[in-house]
This record gives C-alpha cells, sequence and structure tokens, in this order.
C-alpha cells in the first residue's frame, strides 16, 4: 500500500503532468481516465447563504458513470502489484451497483473476468450496464440488502478461494487511499486551498474517511461531515444506516467532525431540485449529500461566519431508472 504521507516534489509533478494530460482528454487506455472530475459551483443553491459557496464535485464524469471507479481501480492495481490477483483469477465482490459496473469497466479493459454479488432488487440499469461487460452476475436475497450480498459473496470465496480475488471493498484500505491520492488532493487543488468544509455520504465510507483525512493533511481545521440514512429502511441506495448495517471495517468515525442524519424525503426533494433549477439529473445519494451541504452552509450564515463548502455526487439518475413494465392489455389490442 502507498505511503500516505503528502506527496514529495517528485510525486506532485507527476501529479500536475496527469492532470493536465487529463485536461486534455490524452489517455492510452480507458483507466487513464478515473479521477481528474470537475467541481461545479450551485449557485441556485448558495443564494440563499450569503458569504458561503456551495460546490459539488462531479464524479459521474468518471468512465464507469461514478465515484467508484476510483475505489476500484486502486484496489485492483495494487492487488497486481502485489501480486494478490494474477492471471486466471476471477474477480468477486459484492455491490450494490456502482462498485460492480466499476470492476466491470476495469475487468475488461485489464483483462480479467468478474463475477458480482448484488441483492436481487438493484436497478434494472446496472444489472444490464454490468452484464454489458461480459460480467456474471449473482443474485442475494433482496430482503438482506447489501449486508446480504457481504455474505454470500463472502461464502462462494470461502468454497472457492483459489479462483478468485476478492477486494472486500469495505476492508480494504486500498478504498480510501484511491481518495487521499485523488479526491482529496483535487478538492484542494480546485478551491486553490480555500475549502472549510467537505460533506459526502456513507457507503463503504472510502470516500469520506480518504477525502477527508487528505484534506485535513492540508489544513487540520477543515470540517469533514458525513451523511447517512436517519432510519434502516430507508430509501438512499448505496448509503449505510451504520447501527443496522455490518460496519465496513474502514470506517473509523472518530476521524469525523460530524454524521448528519439524513431523511430519505429530504434527499429526494433535493436531488429534484437539482435536476430542475442547476440541470444535474443526480442520484439520491446525491441529493442527501447536497442537502447536508445545504444545513452546513445555513449554519455558517447564522454564525455569522463565511465558508467554502464542498460536497461529491457519486453518480447520474440515470443508474436508478427502471425497465418499463408491458401493459398486458395493450399488447394484446397490438
Amino acid at each position: 500500500m502507498a505511503d500516505t504521507n503528502l506527496p514529495n516534489a517528485a510525486a506532485e509533478l507527476a501529479h500536475h503532468e496527469a492532470i493536465r494530460r487529463a485536461r486534455l482528454r490524452v489517455a492510452e487506455r480507458i483507466t487513464d481516465l478515473v479521477g481528474n472530475t470537475p467541481i461545479v459551483r450551485l449557485r441556485s443553491f448558495d443564494r440563499a447563504t450569503p458569504g458561503v459557496e456551495i460546490w459539488a464535485k462531479c464524479e459521474f464524469f468518471n468512465p464507469g458513470g461514478s465515484v467508484k471507479d476510483r475505489a476500484a481501480y486502486q484496489m485492483i492495481t495494487d492487488a497486481i502489484r502485489s501480486g494478490a490477483l494474477a492471471p486466471g483469477k476471477t474477480i468477486i465482490d459484492s455491490t450494490s451497483g456502482n462498485t460492480g459496473v466499476a470492476y466491470s469497466l476495469i475487468g475488461g479493459a485489464l483483462g480479467y473476468p468478474v463475477t458480482l454479488v448484488m441483492p436481487e432488487n438493484v436497478s434494472w440499469a446496472r444489472k444490464k450496464i454490468t452484464q454489458a461487460f461480459g460480467t456474471k452476475l449473482v443474485y442475494s436475497s433482496p430482503m438482506e440488502g447489501s449486508d446480504g450480498a457481504i455474505h454470500l459473496c463472502r461464502k462462494m470465496v470461502a468454497e472457492n478461494p483459489e479462483a478468485y480475488f476478492y477486494p472486500d471493498q469495505y476492508s480494504n484500505a486500498s478504498n480510501p487511499l484511491a481518495h487521499f491520492l485523488g479526491t482529496g488532493r483535487e478538492i484542494w487543488e480546485q478551491t486553490d486551498g480555500r475549502v472549510t468544509h467537505f460533506v459526502t455520504g456513507i457507503g463503504t465510507s472510502g470516500t469520506v474517511m480518504g477525502t477527508g483525512r487528505r484534506l485535513k493533511a492540508y489544513r487540520k481545521d477543515i470540517h469533514v461531515a458525513a451523511i447517512e440514512p436517519d432510519d434502516a429502511l430507508h430509501g438512499l441506495e448505496g448509503l449505510k444506516h451504520m447501527a443496522s448495517s455490518l460496519v465496513p471495517g474502514i470506517y473509523k468515525p472518530a476521524e469525523l467532525d460530524e454524521i448528519i442524519p439524513m431523511p430519505t424525503d429530504e434527499a429526494w426533494d433535493v436531488a429534484d431540485r437539482l435536476a430542475r433549477d442547476e440541470g444535474l439529473l443526480v442520484g439520491h445519494s446525491s441529493g442527501g449529500s447536497m442537502a447536508g451541504a445545504i444545513r452546513l452552509a445555513k449554519r455558517l450564515v447564522a454564525q455569522g461566519k463565511q465558508g467554502v463548502v464542498v460536497t461529491l455526487f457519486p453518480d447520474r439518475a440515470e443508474r436508478y431508472f427502471e425497465a418499463p413494465v408491458a401493459d398486458p392489455v395493450a399488447a394484446a389490442a397490438r
């Protein structure tokens, strides 16, 4: 695993060269386009919070369409370097969708087969996207959510350990490392070091942990907040209600400044407003993160303070679209 100290001068030069090439859209292969995503100011929202800017990191610009490209690529390339992933092995992991798409894209690009274990009720769109890469899908009970997929995946690996490389995104240190090396550095550079607050949702927790560590390495007083659903029976796909879930091994809540419980309705309403007022058609977890950013911005205003609040949009809304259901009456009439 790479050192998590701030990079030396040579590494910084390499980072800047990578950014330059990314801006020119020059890539030797599709995986070179992971990261260096744009950040956008949300003026229709921060007009209500004078003195406090609100920005969003648009992770749907990753080649696989979500923030999970970062962690998946880091976990796979670290495993190749260490020898844990060798030719002939199949990449396997449990996922609610976005990490699965990322594994599928990266596995295809690097020449490794992929098997995914996911709850049967994940969106139709994400099932079809992963299958288009040639990925094998194994479904767990929809009643058991992401935890059921984790249990089934572990059982499959235990029964045939030589066949699989199991990254285990919930416990793999390379997951937050991807965000320490990439996401956090990019946010710092894109805001010219002005960022005061960072807020995003908890799924595996890799994004908030790794990004938060990097931002606090730059300046310890940057406030890092995590969004989690306020109830076990929530409607924010991809996010975890920790009290009722298997807690990821990489989750270190003591490193966070704040955890914000988020009602499903509030997150959905903000996601709708993002589409209507900003032209950003994002998933409901993005709506939850944005709702958290609004709360932080309003708090700063109430305290008479200025700030730069940055949130992160993991994906776009079409990942959650369902296939149309045929109308049997209309079909019979035709």
